[in-house]
């Protein structure tokens, strides 16, 4: 049989690029959780980071030559609201400028208005535990969109809150250091895990865990009601971070990646998907109960599964609503498996498109090398190499691998 030679073409106006995060790749950010949690010594610094904030010009002319036409990153919400109620007309104009810049190289913004950092009034005052934390939100969101949205029309309120939920109130190595000791003995990723974070140790941390993935859940929904009034025309999505839980033929194995899934994925999606018009994936992890295969890993020790793209997003296409992959990638050092790693991905996507999934887009994480949360800078997501002592930009190789996909819309 002769292999298939044919180019995989994507749909006309598809969307490629890559994802950042403020905290991971801006630097100059002190009044957040994390920074006060890094000034504590309980996960690495990030100081100037790669000086994104300052240089997004430079970065964003490395995205249009790699053939990108779209781009997500994050609003930074400590820098817009630094006090409660209080909004800096000076970083809303410093956003506007970034927008301004992608529109001039002919690059789709896609915002994320909150990715993960606090900021320390909301934080210290009891952040997603507070009651009224959806409608603190719900103000903010609104705000932002209100500034920026004749610039973007594709906002997502929050990114991966079960992630957020789990590592804060569960794991307890990220903010607020709050674990539930059980943990200790199924972690899934190891963000933390090297890092010793101090965390409290106790069983309320699952009751607050079940408290605070409900309090975002009504965080998005509020927020979604508010950005309509200010914009009514904006494409509103939540980023839901997909583990993928699969299992061999035992019937007890069946069950737990059926609870599994249903936990990680289905709880939180039930009670969102109905104020969304589009949902974002990030995939990482698959987990199949009863696999014996050995897998190679990134540097994250992550089992590279690219493929398993289209479970993630099978998983969401039951909600009825535009899909695009917000985050995939891989931590790869010496650039070894991320070129085989994108055309496997992409080819996953193809394939889910063929059967009848509504995608609109890829953005790989990440655009630069950036912040690893809780980990610092030793894992390498990016396209870009970043010298954090000189901050000079190095393409990887594996960029030019994915430019080709991106300029030609196909695999």
């Amino acid at each position: 049989m002769q292999a298939d030679t044919q180019p995989k073409q994507f749909p006309e106006g598809f969307y490629w690029g890559a994802a950042t995060a403020s905290y991971q790749v801006e630097g100059g950010i002190e009044n957040n959780d994390w920074a006060k949690a890094a000034r504590e010594g309980r996960v690495p610094v990030a100081g100037r980071s790669s000086d994104h904030y300052n240089r997004y010009e430079q970065d964003f002319d490395i995205a249009q030559e790699l053939g990108h036409n779209a781009h997500r990153f994050s609003i930074e919400w400590a820098r817009i609201e630094p006090e409660e109620g209080k909004f800096n007309e000076r970083e809303i104009a410093h956003y506007r400028a970034v927008l301004q810049a992608l529109h001039a190289r002919g690059i789709k913004p896609y915002i994320t208005l909150w990715h993960f950092t606090l900021p320390l009034w909301f934080s210290e005052s009891g952040g997603f535990e507070r009651n009224d934390s959806p409608e603190i939100f719900a103000r903010y969101c609104a705000y932002v969109v209100e500034q920026l949205g004749d610039l973007c029309d594709s906002f997502s309120t929050m990114n991966e809150p079960s992630v957020l939920a789990s590592n804060g109130w569960l794991r307890g190595t990220w903010p607020p250091f709050k674990r539930f000791a059980l943990t200790d003995f199924i972690s899934i990723t190891n963000s933390g895990k090297s890092f010793e974070p101090k965390p409290e140790k106790g069983i309320g941390a699952v009751r607050v865990f079940f408290k605070v993935r409900k309090n975002l859940a009504r965080a998005h929904n509020a927020a979604y009601v508010a950005i309509k009034q200010v914009k009514s025309d904006t494409d509103v999505s939540v980023v839901k971070h997909v583990i993928l839980f699969e299992a061999n033929w035992n019937p007890i194995n069946k069950a737990l990646a059926w609870f599994a899934n249903w936990q990680w994925t289905h709880v939180f999606m039930k009670r969102v998907y109905k104020q969304c018009d589009s949902i974002g994936l990030n995939y990482y992890f698959y987990k199949k109960y009863g696999d014996t295969h050995v897998y190679e890993k990134t540097d994250m020790d992550w089992d590279i599964y690219p493929q398993g793209v289209y479970g993630g997003l099978n998983m969401l296409h039951r909600y009825g609503k535009p899909l695009f992959v917000s985050e995939a990638g891989i931590a790869d050092a010496r650039d070894v498996h991320r070129a085989a790693y994108i055309q496997t991905q992409v080819q996953a996507i193809w394939q889910a498109i063929e059967d009848g999934m509504d995608v609109r887009g890829h953005l790989y994480w990440s655009l630069l090398d950036n912040y690893e949360w809780a980990l610092g800078y030793e894992k390498r997501f990016g396209l870009v190499e970043i010298d954090y002592e000189t901050l000079e930009r190095k393409v990887r190789p594996s960029a030019y691998v994915y430019k080709e996909i991106c300029i030609n819309n196909a695999l």
